[in-house]
């Protein structure tokens, strides 16, 4: 009971800090967190951005905006990801922790910790390993996009965009199949805590979703040790036996894998249909041109990409753009904005599949966080719009899409569509 009060407690917090500097202040920051400021973050940006590529709100949060800047606030190790010392613990059990749903390891560790950890993961996302995958991705792709049109009208999120990369993501892991709804379920609930908890129903299902997850990946890991395979469970396994890293760490590792490997590609996806549907000249261009595909998705990371913002600590006085920052304050890197930038986007605000500096854009970040599963989700993102074109070429919006009541990641809860 008192804890269900904190969390109510800590939820009325929050949003009514929200409304007081959003609406009653008209602080750009603060709207980015209602519901307009959600539907149309860049509104907010190009504010922002008026007052110079570094502002701070009215509630004290830094924001920067200006593409330069966000670019080198992520690539100076002035800035980190923590606010606070690191402490590895090699004692810890392969079980759940109770507090570990913040905890999410790969995200909250600075190098030299940051290097360790991602080394053990990142052979999965190698060019070999790209090539080893794009047989089976262009395959479920296929088989998703026909069982779909089949339907008629189909919600695209729910029928495509969802199931694609948590196919994908279960068999890098080495999900076994039985496990895969109840993976996908859990997942779902801990990747919507990226925001924070918005509310108390998230609250009292994140808890028990975290632990589930856990338990399941422990038990997973545990089999993998007696029986290795080829999957990266496996050799997570095998680094967690040589002490390469901790049983906290390997646990959160596994769930930064399916939240990373889930959210960007299935945001990248719907964002990127919905900027084709509603610029049908972008639309038809690549249904006569489906090699475009590639292009389209560096336009779509550039016009309004997954990974809106994210959180960087100052870990000294310094100043930054003439301003003095304090030693750990927090700055929001706004990814989200780098990529309307005027200065280095002609016609930021137009989708153009054919523009050629769309790779400048930070979708992904930079410096030692750059995400460790770009080049994954770029196979997935060229795959399905390659293979959308080709097989439902006719498709067309099939009602008012809906979008997630979230400001880190954006995309959408729903994209009717019909194949035409």
């Amino acid at each position: 009971m008192l804890e269900t009060i904190r969390q109510t407690a800590r939820v009325a917090g929050h949003a009514g800090w929200t409304w007081m500097h959003g609406r009653v202040r008209d602080d750009p920051f603060s709207l980015l967190m209602t519901g307009a400021g959600r539907r149309d973050p860049y509104a907010c940006y190009r504010r922002l951005r008026a007052q110079g590529p570094l502002s701070r709100s009215t509630s004290g949060v830094w924001a920067v905006t200006g593409h330069r800047l966000c670019g080198r606030v992520l690539r100076d190790r002035r800035f980190g990801v923590r606010n606070g010392p690191y402490v590895r613990d090699d004692s810890e059990p392969l079980a759940y922790r109770p507090g570990a749903e913040a905890d999410f390891s790969l995200l909250s560790l600075d190098p030299p910790d940051h290097g360790r950890v991602r080394r053990l993961a990142a052979p999965a996302f190698s060019p070999k390993m790209m090539a080893r995958y794009r047989p089976g991705i262009e395959r479920i792709t296929r088989e998703l996009l026909d069982r779909a049109a089949a339907r008629g009208r189909f919600d695209l999120m729910a029928k495509v965009a969802a199931p694609l990369p948590i196919a994908v993501i279960s068999e890098l892991l080495g999900i076994p199949d039985e496990h895969a709804g109840p993976f996908r379920e859990y997942g779902a609930v801990v990747a919507g805590s990226l925001d924070g908890v918005p509310s108390l129903r998230t609250a009292r299902a994140l808890g028990p979703a975290t632990r589930a997850l856990e338990e399941l990946f422990a038990d997973l890991l545990r089999q993998r040790a007696a029986r290795p395979g080829q999957d990266v469970l496996s050799r997570l396994a095998a680094d967690l036996g040589a002490a390469r890293v901790s049983p906290r760490e390997v646990l959160s590792l596994c769930r930064v894998l399916l939240i990373a490997g889930f959210e960007t590609t299935v945001n990248l996806i719907g964002n990127g249909m919905l900027a084709l549907l509603d610029h049908p000249d972008q639309w038809a261009m690549l249904r006569a041109n489906p090699d475009m595909a590639g292009q389209v998705v560096e336009e779509v990371l550039r016009y309004d990409p997954p990974v809106q913002a994210t959180l960087r600590y100052a870990q000294e006085d310094l100043y930054l753009a003439g301003r003095r920052i304090a030693a750990w304050d927090p700055l929001y890197v706004l990814i989200g904005a780098t990529g309307r930038d005027p200065s280095v986007f002609t016609g930021p605000d137009r989708f153009d599949i054919t523009r050629t500096r769309g790779a400048d854009h930070l979708a992904f970040g930079s410096g030692p966080h750059y995400c460790l599963g770009a080049p994954l989700a770029r196979l997935e993102g060229e795959i399905f719009f390659r293979t959308v074109a080709t097989r439902l070429p006719g498709l067309v919006r099939a009602g008012e899409p809906e979008h997630r009541s979230t400001m880190t990641v954006r995309g959408l809860a729903r994209l009717p569509v019909r194949p035409g």
